[in-house]
């Protein structure tokens, strides 16, 4: 039989060998999970896949897409704020999840202070689309359109306090005409509402409707940016389009919960920047209309992130 203190002694060795083996373990030794606060399929599930593709490579993990959807993406955020600050749990967000939900919700988390931010990722326009069978061939008619059904024109959002939502309530205001805000739980789902005929309208990233549109099962009447899209050259600019200075541009970024280990977070900064120096990466994110705002020079993988949350 062994002693007490024996027995003791060796359960502390065990545990100590543990801790140390656990510590000594380079990142990543597992498998890294992105949370994105919106529905698969949508823009930002769409970017988040293509750059865990390409960061797998350069972690040596597998890289997992997890959607956890809801109140325009804050669900998803907390869910990261919640998690261990280990570097295996990050937060894909854009221009809502990370701004506008602080003015519409009631947080939870702190968006400046529970988050540390790890990478500017791409920006892109909105598109002004609209369901086939709209009598109206240009953003003009469209808008006359709209007055002449004021009540009426159902138009979709990925959510209360969403960039979509907030577009939408700006057309509103702009024409003086009351419009029927329906949301969804991203902007994929309410895409497909659209394409199905049972939205009118969708204020939607360039990323997520231009295969529909060069698909023909929606309309494209504008880009909300000051120039056209060279992914898609034949559609106007809301200038060009009769709605001048409706410019509307979604950023995303990658966030780590606060906490996180400074040698993770330049690791999991150079494994970004890795997969935006890629050439297949950006071939595929400028076929979406996504613009790459900080692509690294040669020598230099580091992607610079703003930690004041806001445009980068």
């Amino acid at each position: 039989m062994l002693s007490k203190r024996t027995l003791f002694l060796a359960l502390t060795c065990v545990f100590l060998a543990t801790i140390s083996s656990a510590f000594g373990q380079r990142y990543p030794s597992r498998p890294v999970t992105i949370v994105a606060p919106f529905s698969a399929g949508g823009p930002t599930y769409t970017l988040a896949r293509i750059l865990a593709q390409r960061m797998t490579v350069s972690l040596g993990q597998s890289v997992i897409i997890e959607n956890v959807t809801g109140a325009a993406g804050s669900i998803g955020v907390g869910r990261v704020v919640r998690a261990s600050a280990d570097g295996y749990t990050l937060s894909i967000g854009n221009l809502g999840s990370r701004v506008l939900n602080g003015a519409f919700y009631s947080l939870q988390y702190d968006l400046l202070k529970d988050l540390e931010p790890i990478a500017m990722v791409a920006s892109n326009p909105q598109l002004i689309v609209g369901r086939r069978g709209i009598p109206a061939k240009t953003l003009q008619d469209l808008i006359i359109w709209i007055k002449a059904h004021p009540g009426e024109v159902l138009v979709g959002t990925a959510g209360v306090g969403s960039v979509s939502h907030i577009s939408g309530v700006h057309l509103q205001n702009i024409i003086a005409k009351p419009l029927v805000m329906v949301p969804f739980r991203g902007a994929g789902p309410a895409l497909q509402a659209l394409v199905a005929g049972q939205l009118d309208l969708l204020f939607d990233q360039s990323s997520n409707s231009l295969p529909q549109v060069r698909g023909q099962t929606v309309t494209a009447y504008a880009v909300t940016a000051k120039t056209r899209l060279a992914a898609a050259p034949n559609i106007p600019t809301v200038d060009e389009a009769g709605l001048s200075g409706f410019y509307v541009s979604v950023w995303h970024g990658i966030w780590v919960p606060k906490g996180t280990p400074k040698d993770v977070i330049t690791k999991l900064n150079a494994a970004i920047a890795d997969a935006l120096a890629d050439s297949n990466v950006r071939e595929r994110l400028a076929e979406l209309g996504q613009e790459i705002r900080c692509i690294p020079e040669s020598g230099n993988r580091e992607v610079v992130a703003d930690r004041q949350g806001g445009e980068y």
